[in-house]
C-alpha cells in the first residue's frame, strides 16, 4: 500500500525573503548617493499619496512557482519609484499584490563589489519586467548611464549630461564631479546633513529677521513715545503760555480798575501812573 504525501504550507518568508544578503551600500559615497536619491524623490512626491520610493527593497515581479523554484526571483534596486501605488512600509515590493505595476524608474550605484555578470542579470531583469527608465552611475569614474523601455527593450540614452527622467521631471549633472539631481523647481537634491544645514540657516535667518522687526518695532514705539512725550510738552508750555497770558491779563485789569479808586484818594494821573507801573497815555485811557 502506497502512503500519498499531503502538500505542506509553504512559509511566505521563505518563499519571499526581505534581504537578499547583502548591504544596502559597501562606502560612503554609495550610501549618501542612494539616501539622497530615495529622499529627494520621496520629498519631491511627498503630496502625491500614489507614488511609492523606496530604497534597497526587494521585487518580486511574480509569485513564486513553490515547485519548480522554490524561492521567487527579485532584485533589490537601490532606488525603485513606483508610479500609482500608493505610499506605505512594505517588507518586500510584490508586484503580483500591486496591481501587478511594476517601478517605473529605478536606480543602480556601483561599487566594487559589483560584478558585471552581477550587472547584466539586473539589467535584463529590469528589460524583462518592464522598467520604463533605468539609470547606472559609477562613483569612481563619475560615469552616468541610462536607459528607457521601447518596444519592451531598454534602449541607451545617448547624452545623459543634463538629461530630463521624462517621469521625474528631474534633471541630471555630474559636471561638478558627482552625480547631481535637480528637482523641476532647479532646486538640487541635497544630502539629509545639507537639508539639516540649510533649515538650521533659515532658522536662523527668520530668528534674526524677527530680532531685526522685534528692535524696528521697539524703535519706532520709542519714537512714538518720544513724539507723544514731545507733543505733550509743547501743551504743557501752550497752557502754561495761556496761564501766563491770563495772568497778564488779570494784572493789568486789576490796574486798571485800581485807577480811579487812586484818583478819588486825590492822586495826580502822573502819581496813579507811576504807582500802577503805567505810562500816562493808559491811565487816560481809562478815564
Amino acid at each position: 500500500m502506497v502512503q500519498q504525501l499531503q502538500p505542506t504550507a509553504v512559509d511566505s518568508d521563505w518563499l519571499y525573503p526581505e534581504s537578499d544578503g547583502k548591504p544596502l551600500s559597501d562606502n560612503t559615497v554609495q550610501f549618501r548617493l542612494i539616501t539622497t536619491i530615495q529622499g529627494g524623490i520621496d520629498a519631491l512626491f511627498a503630496d502625491d499619496p500614489n507614488v511609492f520610493v523606496a530604497g534597497d527593497l526587494l521585487w518580486y515581479p511574480v509569485e513564486a512557482v513553490e515547485a519548480v523554484e522554490g524561492v521567487a526571483k527579485s532584485q533589490a534596486p537601490d532606488v525603485m519609484v513606483v508610479f500609482g501605488r500608493p505610499k506605505g512600509d512594505r517588507r518586500s515590493y510584490k508586484q503580483f499584490q500591486e496591481e501587478n505595476i511594476a517601478p517605473q524608474v529605478v536606480f543602480e550605484i556601483l561599487s566594487k563589489s559589483n560584478t558585471e555578470a552581477e550587472m547584466l542579470a539586473k539589467f535584463k531583469f529590469y528589460e524583462r519586467y518592464g522598467v520604463e527608465e533605468y539609470y547606472l552611475y559609477d562613483p569612481a569614474l563619475n560615469l552616468l548611464k541610462g536607459w528607457l523601455q521601447q518596444n519592451k527593450q531598454l534602449i541607451p540614452i545617448g547624452n545623459m549630461e543634463g538629461w530630463i527622467s521624462p517621469r521625474l521631471g528631474c534633471r541630471f549633472e555630474t559636471t561638478g564631479g558627482s552625480l547631481e539631481v535637480y528637482r523641476p523647481d532647479g532646486q538640487r537634491m541635497e544630502t539629509y546633513v545639507e537639508t539639516s544645514k540649510r533649515a538650521q540657516q533659515e532658522s536662523q535667518r527668520a530668528e534674526q529677521e524677527s530680532q531685526r522687526a522685534q528692535q524696528e518695532s521697539q524703535r519706532a514705539q520709542q519714537e512714538s513715545q518720544r513724539a507723544q512725550q514731545e507733543a505733550q510738552r509743547a501743551q504743557q508750555e501752550a497752557q502754561r503760555a495761556e496761564q501766563e497770558s491770563q495772568r497778564a491779563e488779570q494784572e493789568a485789569q486789576a490796574r486798571r480798575d485800581a485807577i480811579p479808586r487812586l484818583l478819588e484818594l486825590g492822586l495826580s494821573v502822573e502819581q496813579v501812573a507811576a504807582a500802577l507801573s503805567l505810562s500816562v497815555e493808559e491811565v487816560n485811557q481809562v478815564l
